[in-house]
């Protein structure tokens, strides 16, 4: 049987990957499982608008993004919406379902931002995998203590930051600076509206701080967002 070819090739991504011991290559095993598709994994691709998985639907698969954005929103009875997280390239989504029971369901939506690749990964292929692959489980472990310590910096900012303070750091983080990877300066287009719901203000506010950025040249905003490192200066005020 030929070899099954290599769907995604992956690029390193420091931010996932976790240091091994000298008798093996840390990221082999882990990259190899997640760029090609095989028993219990998919390759996925949707386009700007479509959904991974709609909130209420069985919680049976993990994702893997090789490349796109994805908006995760949590809808209540009422049918209020709110932004939960941006998730980007080299990141899980979904990944929850290994820890709750067979008959789960799904408790937000997941929709594609821009057109995107996903590694779609069965529940029960993913445990057996993070039980005989200790590479890949470090990965996903230094992912969740990640995106832990981001919730945690998440909670601070909504209680102690101003508004236009934390519009900043959500525009310098989608930017991906501080990222041991080159800064994405360019943004996808992403509304204003659902900026707002990030971080916890109204759309007309959203509206104000950007065109604030515009005119001090920390950011160039036509469509799609460029942001320069001068944002930082946001943060720098008293």
């Amino acid at each position: 049987m030929s070899a099954m070819p290599n769907v995604f090739p992956l690029r390193p991504n420091p931010r996932l990957l976790v240091v091994g011991s000298n008798k093996y290559s840390p990221e082999v095993d882990a990259e190899t499982f997640l760029a090609e598709p095989g028993l219990g994994r998919k390759a996925v691709n949707l386009k700007k608008g479509e959904a991974a998985y709609t909130q209420g639907d069985p919680a049976d698969a993990v994702y893997y993004v090789h490349k796109g954005r994805l908006r995760v929103t949590l809808t209540s009875a009422n049918g209020k919406q709110a932004t939960i997280t941006l998730v980007g390239p080299g990141e899980f989504l979904g990944e929850n379902c290994l820890t709750s029971p067979q008959d789960h369901l799904r408790l937000a939506t997941a929709t594609a931002m821009t057109d995107c690749d996903l590694l779609k990964i069965s529940k029960t292929e993913m445990v057996r995998a993070l039980r005989q692959k200790p590479q890949l489980s470090e990965m996903l472990v230094a992912y969740l203590i990640a995106r832990n310590a981001r919730i945690q910096d998440d909670l601070v900012d909504h209680l102690f930051n101003s508004s236009e303070k934390r519009l900043a750091r959500i525009l310098l983080l989608l930017a991906q600076f501080g990222k041991d990877s080159d800064p994405e300066a360019v943004i996808p287009n992403i509304s204003q509206e659902v900026l707002a719901e990030m971080i916890g203000t109204t759309r007309s506010r959203v509206s104000f701080f950007m065109n604030r950025f515009r005119k001090l040249g920390y950011i160039e905003y036509a469509g799609e967002i460029r942001v320069h490192n001068t944002l930082l200066n946001v943060f720098l005020q008293d």
